[in-house]
């Protein structure tokens, strides 16, 4: 009996030191749990080069995938096996966003994503100190949007701390710079372990009276009912036309996680033997009329992370643009063809016109 005893012992401790593992990491998250407002003012920190924004603006934005999803990377959410790619390599990637970065000092504003402060994912390198001291000229904002002290997954090789969020360049000092909490989470207990999704406002005044916003936005993924997307669009979309009404300049810029209205998802992909799956795509009658999405649509800004890049095989898409209000008209919009380096996103330039802001015209 007591050698029946034992074997049972023996088979059932694996699993009871497992589900005392889960369910401790559960626990552990639940009262760790980043819980933001609805929206919080963020301090600027830097010291921008101007004071009023002028009347032709240029614009950069890009999801630099924390500095760890470059060229050869893949991930192991996204159907790859790798959780964090090889230091040198993360070294190599964060170098080569920042010279991106540094040749980039004549644009006006700079809107990135996943910037990680401090993060086992890539080595502990703290981007957002990093970027920001070697700026020249720009202030600088940060929105933490990733706030998890330890992610179990995978768990025979966890990810573990993780802290990232959005950081906003200006040249221009800003009036007020608000962090907004977008509404939805997954389910319990996953939502222990995601992004808590926002946008940063930067508000600027405008010589004519009136107010410029730039947005930087980072819009849920892995979202397979579409409901956390469409929560957080409703959201932006009053917040974006309330702001319109006032007679205010908007330009959003960001990983909307989603592509652009009227663009064909598989415009990159005929042939390729790498399609994990069709991301979805922006209602055209989301915004109203006058609204206009910038979009370079001839260039991918994003690449699946199954496996390293390859351009013959990597499905790839746009989901990185900007939406502009009615009065910004559009110059010019651009992606910047790396090649996916540095990161599983391209930069995309933007140059744009405020329509009787009251503002001289810069020469850029």
């Amino acid at each position: 009996m007591k050698t029946f005893k034992k074997v049972i012992l023996v088979v059932l401790l694996p699993f009871l030191l497992f589900g005392l593992y889960v369910g401790g990491n559960i626990l552990f998250a639940f009262l760790t749990d980043l819980k933001p407002p609805p929206f919080e003012a963020i301090e600027l920190r830097g010291m921008p080069s101007k004071q009023m924004p002028d009347s032709v603006l240029s614009f950069l934005n890009w999801n630099v995938g924390y500095g760890g999803l470059g060229r050869n990377a893949d991930f192991f959410y996204d159907g790859g096996t790798t959780v964090r790619s090889p230091k040198q390599d993360v070294e190599t990637y964060i170098a080569g966003i920042q010279n991106t970065l540094l040749k980039a000092d004549s644009v006006d504003f700079i809107l990135l994503q996943e910037i990680d402060t401090i993060a086992k994912r890539s080595y502990r390198i703290n981007q957002l100190k990093q970027w920001g001291d070697a700026s020249k000229g720009y202030g600088y904002s940060f929105a933490t949007n990733y706030d998890v002290k330890f992610v179990p997954l995978p768990y025979t090789k966890p990810m573990g701390k993780v802290v990232a969020g959005l950081m906003s360049f200006t040249k221009y000092f800003p009036k007020e710079i608000t962090r907004y909490q977008y509404p939805g989470r997954f389910p319990f207990p996953k939502y222990l372990f995601f992004l808590d999704r926002c946008f940063l406002l930067n508000r600027y005044a405008l010589a004519n009276g009136k107010e410029l916003l730039v947005i930087n936005t980072h819009n849920s993924a892995y979202d397979d009912t579409g409901e956390l997307k469409k929560g957080e669009l409703e959201l932006l979309k009053k917040f974006l036309l309330d702001e319109y009404a006032k007679g205010n300049y908007v330009i959003v810029g960001g990983d909307w996680n989603q592509c652009p209205p009227d663009f064909d998802p598989m415009t990159f992909n005929h042939g390729k033997s790498e399609m994990p799956y069709t991301p979805a795509v922006q209602d055209p009658k989301f915004m109203p009329e006058g609204w206009q999405w910038a979009v370079d649509a001839s260039i991918p800004t994003n690449r699946n992370l199954i496996t390293a890049y390859s351009p013959t095989e990597t499905f790839t898409t746009v989901i990185d643009y900007y939406l502009i209000s009615p009065n910004v008209e559009l110059l010019n919009v651009k992606t910047i063809d790396m090649q996916f380096a540095y990161s599983d996103h391209q930069p995309v330039y933007l140059k744009v016109k405020l329509k009787n802001s009251g503002a001289t015209a810069a020469l850029k």
